[in-house]
């Protein structure tokens, strides 16, 4: 009799276990498919690689992986964005949200690195001093871990005089240089106008300072205000 009632309690036992089995592969049959991280990652690592294509020289993204424990819906078409104040340079945060067939958004960080070649004070540079290619020398490493405005082509600052002294191997930024002036304020210059069998020439005040291509006013002999564009060597381009 005890041996027939340890053999019921033994397979009582074995019919809870074989329930309790069928019931959780049931479950996970039922639950729905849940996001991979490692999907997510590449769609983010892809739209940095697009929206990075216009930047200069040897573009490097690597992105973080979602961590596995983050518990999302899988998402049939999950859309990568820059959230407000972000920006594909250097260390960057990128969106990640999904609208069917559920809603979710994440955020995951990013490294966005430019290697290329950027232009390097030869020598001490004095302040006023007009730049030519013997002041100028051309380094490599990454732009996003250099002050912003790095130049990257010797043509951005030839021509150019400093703002500010610069010691040796001091990296160029654009706010280091201003135009050289065309036409300064006060000083008298030559109008220019043609046309169609024409041409017209007179001598007048320029009332402001302009570089090249800029508009500047004058004022003639008999006192009319013109405006007009700057050209080297003090002549001022008027249409009429």
């Amino acid at each position: 009799m005890q041996l027939l009632i340890k053999n019921l309690i033994i397979k009582a036992s074995l019919f809870s276990i074989v329930l309790l089995l069928a019931s959780a592969a049931a479950a996970q049959q039922s639950a729905p498919p849940r996001q991979d991280p490692e999907a997510i990652r590449k769609v983010v690592e892809h739209f940095l690689r697009v929206q990075s294509a216009g930047l200069p020289g040897q573009v490097g993204i690597n992105a973080s992986t979602l961590d596995s424990r983050t518990n999302l819906a899988a998402c049939t078409a999950p859309e990568a964005f820059l959230p407000p104040g972000s920006r594909v340079w250097g260390r960057t945060t990128v969106g990640v949200r999904c609208l069917a067939p559920v809603s979710w958004t994440v955020y995951i960080p990013a490294t966005v690195k430019v290697v290329a070649d950027y232009l390097t004070t030869a020598a001490p540079l004095a302040q006023g001093q007009l730049v030519a290619a013997q002041h100028l020398l051309k380094a490599r490493g990454d732009l996003t871990q250099l002050p912003a405005g790095i130049l990257t082509d010797a043509s951005q600052a030839l021509g150019r005089t400093l703002a500010m002294s610069l010691p040796a191997g001091a990296p160029l930024r654009n706010d280091a240089l201003r135009v050289q002036a065309a036409v300064l304020q006060g000083q008298t210059v030559r109008l220019s106008s043609s046309g169609a069998g024409f041409r017209i020439s007179a001598e007048a005040k320029a009332l402001n300072n302009a570089a090249e291509g800029q508009i500047v006013q004058a004022r003639t002999a008999s006192g009319q205000v013109v405006s007009g564009v700057a050209k080297n060597g003090g002549v001022v381009e008027v249409t009429y």
